[in-house]
């Protein structure tokens, strides 16, 4: 461990430094969220292969010891997101509710941004942002394969942001980047690099993004601030800085997770809530929609579907989305998703995006070919099948959609996305 982080550590545990210095050399702490959009907890436990142990601060949190969990085709198919179990304390704090405008301002790779979706069950609008364009790839993916409906995914810098949308969300997350002393038993390596300056650095550019969530909090919402880091200077000291700087927000509550305290790698969040007062503002957007793509749409969806999911629908380039009520205009930003992406329509067809298989009940579609174990692995490494059949299919493992496929002649067409072939 790096010597002066060690003295760091020692000054702010006291007593306790021994302990914390013994745990770092044991294994880190393995949990997975069981995806409540999909199914129960108690109904993942009939059909789950982990031994499941909850965790105390989130109802569908499980610690696991399985290495690997993501390799399981649960995962494909979205019933569970791999996350790290101290991780979970932070989103259930904000207390988002269906129907709200929430906001995860630095959502990548989308572990709190999906627990949050999980809180609102479809309702209201939920806005993913993450300022790094390969980061928000990658949350798109995640909050594709966990079926998110209501969720927009953006990637722009927070500052930005705020001059567009002051005082429009009820609730605001900032899981700010950090120096990431909580991972440290998880990436022995970081330890050795640990260094003040990165700390001075990230205190700094965290109180930069704090000060932009501020301005785009409603009067009377709530906005939750976490790190998986321990020094004070990015965490208590930026808390107490936002509340003299910011005299209209009152800090509620604030935890900090150690991991020799409890089975966690580590974790501090804060809860903050502005004062009431008049809320501003934005028109939903009208939102354009290629006649033809609808129609080829629903000619598709009458054969596909067993009903028409219900929303409104918004042409996004060459696809078609179905996107959240009252959805702003998204001029001017880099959106990733706007809504559940139904398909893309070219050269006057229809043809369906993976999204929508994760998105919907497994009951709403016609066509459902399930997978035994062998046939599902060489399904996610994009081989065809044999089956019966003719048309666009839902292909499931043990039930559970997991992609899409095309079924002629005998044969299943493979159609899950290459990038995420194993």
């Amino acid at each position: 461990m790096n010597e002066r982080y060690s003295e760091r550590m020692r000054d702010l545990l006291g007593e306790e430094f021994s302990a914390y210095e013994a745990c770092l050399s044991g294994a880190p702490v393995r949990g997975i969220r069981i995806n409540t959009l999909k199914l129960t907890p108690e109904a993942f436990r009939v059909v789950s292969p982990f031994s499941l142990e909850p965790v105390p601060w989130e109802a569908s949190g499980f610690y696991i010891e399985e290495e690997k969990p993501g390799k399981c085709p649960y995962h494909d198919a979205g019933l569970f997101y791999v996350q790290e179990p101290s991780a979970m304390c932070a989103a259930p704090l904000l207390k988002a509710r269906p129907g709200e405008r929430v906001l995860d301002l630095c959502s990548a790779p989308g572990g709190k941004g999906t627990q949050l979706a999980q809180a609102m069950d479809g309702q209201g609008l939920l806005v993913l942002n993450e300022k790094m364009p390969d980061r928000a790839r990658i949350l798109l993916q995640n909050v594709e394969r966990m079926g998110v409906a209501n969720a927009v995914v953006i990637s722009a810098d927070p500052a930005a942001l705020a001059a567009r949308f002051e005082g429009y969300f009820d609730k605001i997350l900032v899981d700010a980047p950090c120096s990431g002393e909580g991972m440290l038993r998880k990436e022995l390596a970081a330890a050795s690099e640990w260094r003040e300056e990165k700390v001075r650095m990230c205190a700094d550019r965290q109180a930069k993004i704090l000060d932009s969530a501020s301005r785009m909090l409603a009067p009377g919402g709530t906005l939750v601030y976490s790190t998986c880091t321990f020094s004070r200077e990015e965490d208590e000291d930026n808390a107490s800085r936002f509340c003299a700087g910011h005299p209209d927000f009152a800090l509620k509550e604030q935890i900090k997770l150690y991991p020799h305290r409890v089975r966690g790698e580590g974790h501090f969040a804060a809860r903050f809530v502005r004062a009431q007062g008049e809320r501003m503002r934005i028109r939903p957007a009208k939102l354009p929609v290629d006649r033809r793509a609808a129609e080829a749409w629903r000619r598709f969806a009458a054969d596909f579907l067993l009903k028409l999911p219900q929303g409104e629908l918004f042409s996004f380039g060459d696809s078609l989305c179905l996107v959240p009520e009252g959805l702003f205009s998204l001029d001017g930003l880099k959106v990733l998703r706007p809504g559940l992406c139904l398909g893309t329509y070219r050269g006057g067809r229809f043809e369906p995006a993976h999204a929508l298989a994760l998105g919907l009940p497994r009951a709403n579609f016609t066509r459902v070919v399930d997978c035994s174990d062998e046939e599902i692995a060489r399904y996610l490494r994009g081989e065809e099948l044999s089956a019966q059949g003719n048309g666009w299919c839902v292909v499931a493992y043990r039930g559970w959609p997991v992609g899409l496929g095309k079924l002629s002649g005998g044969r299943l067409k493979n159609h899950y996305p290459k990038g995420l072939r194993r």
